[in-house]
């Protein structure tokens, strides 16, 4: 009798752990799925629909600061344009990237002060506006 192996990808087990850490004990793995798959469509992203599904609407400021850190994958204590063309996939890495479209029009709502990036502060009241 011959037994079959089961094979594991190290690498897709170890990015299902990150996904699945980048988040845990800030927001729930079924409003994040609700989230996403309500702006899977290109073009389909709503910053204020997404902040309200995925909870982080209704999250303490000290938890948007969370969330904020993970956003801003350089920890420059910014989130800039090619980070938020990506901001999706800090959900779950096979998230789609948000179109130029939407990032433009993502980073106008949250760059209060005009100097291209995002801020923690700025962050915050994007999430809670």
């Amino acid at each position: 009798m011959q037994q079959k192996l089961l094979q594991i990808n190290p690498i897709s087990v170890e990015r299902s752990c990150i996904e699945k850490m980048a988040f845990a004990g800030v927001l729930n793995d079924a409003e994040v799925k609700a989230a996403l798959d309500g702006c899977s469509a290109a073009d389909s992203f709503n910053y204020k629909s997404f902040f309200k599904a995925c909870g982080l609407a209704s999250k303490s400021s000290d938890e948007v600061k969370k969330a904020f850190a993970i956003i801003d994958q350089d920890n420059s204590g910014f989130i800039e344009e090619d980070e938020l063309k990506l901001f999706l996939q800090n959900f779950v890495a096979s998230a789609r990237a948000l179109t130029d479209k939407e990032t433009k029009a993502f980073l106008a709502a949250g760059d209060s002060d005009g100097d291209g990036k995002i801020g923690v502060d700025e962050f915050a009241a994007l999430v809670k506006a």
